[in-house]
């Protein structure tokens, strides 16, 4: 279970530091643009909130969605900032972008046009892709991941 959640992935230090930038920068983009305003306006925001329409997620009231997303937003995208159960983190992360584009945004156009600024998927889509990213390469040796995680052999890859 350690291996799993704390995995580092790489430790080559060239692809460490970009993945370093890429977890740190691509995370509070998301944590300060999105998930911080999303919880200071829970209140406003917790009525009208999309839920999803697929089992078994269509089961949870507008709040409760709310919160998730909250969770994914701010919580996921602090872990994946520190490099702590990064591959998890960007799991939801990842996942919660994938609601949000093909749920929320549906019916949307693919691409930002100019009157219709949030009506499309590509924001949630290029938020995704450094997630899909996260997942496969892991925190790297810059992240708690790797200083709780130490593997014994080398690997190869």
């Amino acid at each position: 279970m350690k291996k799993f959640l704390f995995d580092c992935g790489t430790r080559d230090t060239t692809a460490s530091l970009g993945i370093l930038a890429l977890r740190v920068l691509t995370g509070l983009m998301m944590l300060i643009g999105h998930g911080l305003p999303k919880f200071r306006d829970y209140g406003v925001r917790k009525d009208l909130f999309y839920v999803p329409d697929f089992f078994p997620l269509h089961y949870m009231s507008p709040p409760v969605s709310l919160a998730a997303a909250i969770a994914a937003e701010l919580v996921a995208a602090a872990l994946i900032i520190l490099g702590l159960a990064t591959r998890p983190a960007a799991f939801v992360l990842g996942f919660s972008m994938v609601v949000a584009a093909f749920g929320f945004h549906g019916a949307s156009a693919w691409f930002v046009s100019p009157p219709t600024i949030f009506e499309a998927k590509e924001l949630a889509l290029l938020y995704l892709i450094p997630m899909i990213a996260i997942i496969l390469t892991g925190g790297g040796s810059f992240s708690l991941d790797a200083a709780i995680y130490k593997e014994g052999k080398r690997r190869r890859w």
